[in-house]
């Protein structure tokens, strides 16, 4: 088994209507889903994509927001979790163990972005020089207050970071765990959003995907544009309203 602290190693979408959410993912990403039993009678829908278990999709609870749910990868979750509350986090699930899978919880850091953080029973998933389509290629953190979230992921989860140019009014910081990128943060485009965490989604073409995701029912936030020397990506909003981005990462000096 081999862990990669730092790393976002799981994804989970949050909503009132599991079944429709499923439709329009496997339809969007040709994900598919495994309804696996757990313990207590319940039903956990896990996504693949291809052979890859990648994610999976549970129910809000009543009246909260549709969203999706990261989750990071720590080398011991109690610690890490006294050490996030410590530094000013809430908490939301403290330190639980899901078994035969691993041992989480879930917090809320200082600026208000949800999510959760993790050891996997069975290791992380190992890096890959480019992310298949369908896969995860990046998560970004949006945040009404960039420093405090910066000093706060610095501290606990013990990122480094880069500052680069991403056509963004404020700087784009890039979080690094042993010289490897694992996830950028900046200041929201709207300071009175709250803060919240964004994955990305590889696929082989953004506009083609964006139209799609559209004619499934998506609402698009940010239309189809290039980020230079990175790739071309969209923001939608689900049918059910939760964000997503989806990029087309440049490959071997392409588009």
């Amino acid at each position: 088994m081999s862990y990669l602290p730092g790393k976002f190693v799981w994804f989970e979408h949050m909503s009132s209507d599991i079944a429709k959410a499923r439709a329009f993912y496997d339809q969007l990403f040709n994900w598919n889903t495994e309804a696996m039993k757990m313990g207590g009678g319940q039903t956990y829908y896990m996504i693949h994509n291809g052979h890859d278990g990648i994610g999976g999709y549970r129910s809000a609870p009543a009246g909260a927001p549709s969203h999706w749910v990261s989750y990071l990868s720590v080398p011991d979750v109690d610690a890490t979790f006294a050490s996030a509350i410590k530094a000013g986090a809430k908490s939301q699930m403290p330190p639980t163990n899901f078994a035969d899978v691993g041992r989480g919880a879930s917090i809320t850091d200082p600026t208000g972005a949800a999510f959760s953080i993790w050891k996997n029973q069975g290791g992380d998933r190992a890096d890959t020089a480019q992310a298949p389509p369908g896969d995860w290629a990046w998560n970004e953190l949006w945040t009404p207050d960039e420093r405090t979230a910066l000093a706060f992921y610095e501290k606990v989860f013990r990122y480094t970071h880069d500052r680069e140019s991403m056509g963004t009014p404020g700087t784009y910081y890039v979080l690094k765990m042993g010289g490897v990128p694992r996830a950028g943060l900046m200041r929201s485009a709207q300071p009175r959003a709250p803060a919240m965490w964004l994955p990305y989604v590889e696929v082989e073409d953004c506009d083609a995907s964006a139209n799609l995701a559209q004619e499934l029912g998506a609402k698009i936030l940010s239309v189809a544009s290039d980020i230079p020397g990175v790739g071309r990506f969209a923001i939608l909003a689900d049918p059910l309203g939760a964000a997503l981005a989806i990029i087309r990462t440049k490959r071997d000096g392409a588009g």
